[in-house]
């Protein structure tokens, strides 16, 4: 009989206890929470959590990775609409881990807080920030070159920050944006025109760079020839001159004489 209190004690103490799996943050909440963060603590290895009103959230620490189950409606400024389906990543803050159970401990606790978290807190937010960029730029705006990606780029930031408030680090983000087919056709288009203008200009500063060319070969020509007087002339001559051959007309015999 007395064996069977002990075994019977035993596994009733095991049961009133929790242990904290490595890699995850344990964070203790007693008395079902009235005193506020007061209330919320860090812990490790085995906790005990048979008493009223106390339970045991194990937050994990490594990266998190989620994405939206289905395409989000967006809208430019100028009222045409677009589709994203974001993925992203995040890891808990560890020394902020009271901070993420205490503002969503209404989730409840296990394995599903996380996924959780990310369904009804995260991507409510990341919905809502993303509709408010998206209607701050025209389409024209984003259909300009890397206009998609400085669009992304914003809404990282935004994200970023507003996961840090929630005690949360922002590892990777990606907005997936998709076009309707009349857009993507006006994005081929204002591409291919851009690609041709860029072209054009290429061609117009080359042929500018051949004129420039020209006209100081043209001036180089004009500087020699008016550079050549008789003095100069006669000078040349008389290097080229052999000394033999024989001299016929004026300019030679007085070139002859003078020497």
């Amino acid at each position: 009989m007395k064996k069977l209190l002990i075994l019977a004690a035993a596994v009733t103490t095991l049961a009133a206890c929790s242990r904290v799996e490595p890699n995850q943050a344990g964070v203790l909440m007693e008395n079902y929470g009235r005193n506020g963060k007061a209330d919320f603590s860090v812990v490790s290895g085995r906790v005990w959590v048979i008493a009223p009103g106390t339970e045991l959230y194990q937050v994990p620490l490594w990266e998190q990775r989620q994405n939206f189950e289905s395409a989000v409606k967006l809208k430019a400024a100028d009222n045409t609409e677009f589709t994203a389906k974001p993925t992203y990543s995040f890891n808990v803050i560890k020394e902020r881990s009271i901070d993420v159970v205490f503002n969503n401990k209404q989730l409840g606790g296990g394995e599903a807080f996380i996924t959780s978290l990310g369904d009804n807190v995260l991507e409510p937010k990341i919905l809502d920030i993303m509709k408010e960029a998206s209607r701050s730029q025209t389409t024209d705006e984003l259909m300009q070159k890397g206009g998609s990606l400085a669009f992304e780029k914003r809404v990282q930031d935004l994200v970023a920050k507003e996961f840090e408030t929630r005690g949360l680090k922002l590892m990777t983000f990606s907005s997936q944006l998709e076009f309707s087919k009349s857009v993507s056709e006006r994005i081929d288009k204002r591409n291919e025109v851009n690609t041709n203008l860029a072209v054009l200009d290429q061609q117009i500063e080359e042929q500018k760079k051949r004129l420039e060319l020209s006209k100081l070969e043209a001036e180089t020509n004009k500087a020699r020839s008016d550079g050549l007087t008789d003095k100069l002339l006669t000078q040349q001559f008389i290097e080229k001159w052999d000394g033999k051959t024989p001299l016929y007309g004026e300019t030679p015999v007085t070139i002859f004489k003078q020497q």
